[in-house]
């Protein structure tokens, strides 16, 4: 019977030591306090990434529509000009390069269309033997 009291006194012991320890140490209080840093942190570099994407996503769309304005300007500035001075020679019209409606959509669709790595024809070693004789 009195075993039983030492070891139920030993283990309680170890469980009383092990807390002790466990919170007592200064270097697991730092460690959890390194850990807390740590995930702050990430926390703000996740949220600093995410406002970036979003800056440069709006920055993108500002740019695409000023791109598009000035193309509409400069198109209504050609027009006007070809309006307003039928006369004057085309060397000398400030706007005589003009994009046609078929040039816009050309550059339209050639960006819409994802690029192509990748050359005509076999390249290389796998090549076939009678066009490197050629």
């Amino acid at each position: 019977m009195t075993w039983e009291y030492a070891l139920i006194g030993l283990i309680i012991g170890f469980i009383v030591g092990a807390l002790a320890v466990r919170f007592g140490s200064s270097k697991v209080r730092q460690q959890n306090e390194l850990q807390a840093e740590l995930e702050k942190n990430r926390t703000e570099l996740e949220e600093y990434r995410k406002e970036l994407v979003s800056h440069f996503a709006r920055s993108a769309e500002l740019l695409d529509n000023m791109a598009r304005d000035y193309r509409q300007l400069y198109q209504h500035m050609a027009k006007s000009s070809n309006d307003l001075m039928p006369n004057m020679p085309i060397q000398d019209n400030p706007f005589n390069y003009r994009l046609s409606k078929s040039e816009a959509e050309k550059n339209k669709m050639a960006s819409d269309m994802p690029p192509r790595d990748y050359s005509e024809g076999a390249s290389g070693l796998f090549r076939p033997i009678q066009d490197k004789k050629q």
